[in-house]
């Protein structure tokens, strides 16, 4: 797939650059104002995305998108989102202060003291709006692939340059984001969004199944608004043998994800239980090393359940 993120100081025209840059690859255009919109359809109208949670759901909808389309997208920060997709060209674009306050002059139609005021102020929402999100006010030139000077070069030009750059590097040819990786990044991120409380707007339908305790039914309801396909207790292993080679004992997890072929184990349950369940697993890893089991502990289910508003009330234990 091709992701290019282009971003820039402010006054730099940088949108402009990266509305020629999708027009003239053909990609999609994903700004910050479609990205707010895209929020909303996902998560709902009167769902408030925290600032730290921001990242993770960018990286969530560039995701989906990445499926369908090669993307350009325009908004700060988008050149931390590089390590979760392979192939990305990450576009910064800078120029002196005099021709950024010239810009806003033109484009505000403002008198030059008004358009240096605006500037800063710009600049200032542009530190605290990293701050918030990224953790530091500016990034770093390691961040980039390449850097733009719009003093010495035309929006046309500097996505001429991109493109070249899109071609060189044969982005295109890589295809777009298989729905695999496309799941198990979602797998990664969606769990970090449940960890700031972000919720669905209305309770998810689950498929009719009968659970053995709450526990699994919540996390069945989180895996489903996720869109992480799931099966309930599809296989029982035997963990025990007799001399005839009849099962005495069997371990059956809790679920299976198929995209990720992992099985999931939760032991929301008291510690005398847990050392138990912990003994079924280790025996199963041994008996069966190509088996790919994940433990949910007490803790770790909380953390992604009840701390951050994804129950209405603790699993009784």
């Amino acid at each position: 797939m091709a992701l290019i993120a282009v971003s820039g100081h402010p006054g730099c025209r940088y949108e402009e650059v990266a509305r020629f840059t999708a027009q003239r690859l053909g990609f999609e255009l994903l700004t910050q104002s479609r990205l707010r919109d895209l929020t909303r359809q996902e998560f709902g109208e009167e769902t408030r995305i925290p600032e730290k949670a921001y990242s993770s759901l960018v990286t969530s909808i560039l995701a989906r998108l990445a499926t369908e389309y090669h993307l350009v997208y325009c908004a700060v920060g988008g050149e931390v989102q590089a390590r979760h997709f392979p192939g990305m060209l990450r576009v910064h674009i800078v120029a002196p202060e005099n021709v950024r306050i010239g810009n806003l002059m033109l484009d505000g139609r403002l008198e030059r003291a008004a358009a240096r005021q605006r500037l800063l102020e710009l600049e200032a929402a542009d530190r605290a709006d990293r701050r918030a999100k990224f953790g530091k006010t500016k990034p770093t030139a390691d961040l980039f692939d390449f850097v733009l000077n719009a003093e010495s070069l035309t929006s046309e030009q500097m996505a001429e340059l991109i493109g070249a750059a899109v071609q060189s590097a044969a982005l295109v040819e890589r295809g777009f984001l298989s729905h695999a990786a496309e799941a198990q990044l979602q797998f990664q991120v969606r769990l970090k969004l449940a960890r700031y409380g972000i919720v669905p707007p209305n309770k998810v339908t689950l498929r009719k199944k009968i659970f053995a305790n709450p526990s699994e039914e919540m996390f069945a309801n989180l895996l489903d608004f996720y869109r992480i396909a799931w099966e309930y207790e599809p296989r029982s292993f035997p963990i025990q043998l007799d001399r005839d080679g009849k099962p005495l004992e069997s371990f059956t997890p809790d679920f299976y994800l198929p995209e990720f072929d992992l099985y999931v184990e939760l032991t929301t349950m008291k510690q005398t239980h847990v050392t138990k369940k912990n003994r079924k697993v280790r025996l199963l890893r041994e008996l069966y090393p190509n088996v790919n089991i994940q433990v949910f502990y007490q803790k770790d289910f909380e953390n992604l359940i009840f701390k951050y508003g994804l129950a209405e009330r603790p699993v009784e234990v």
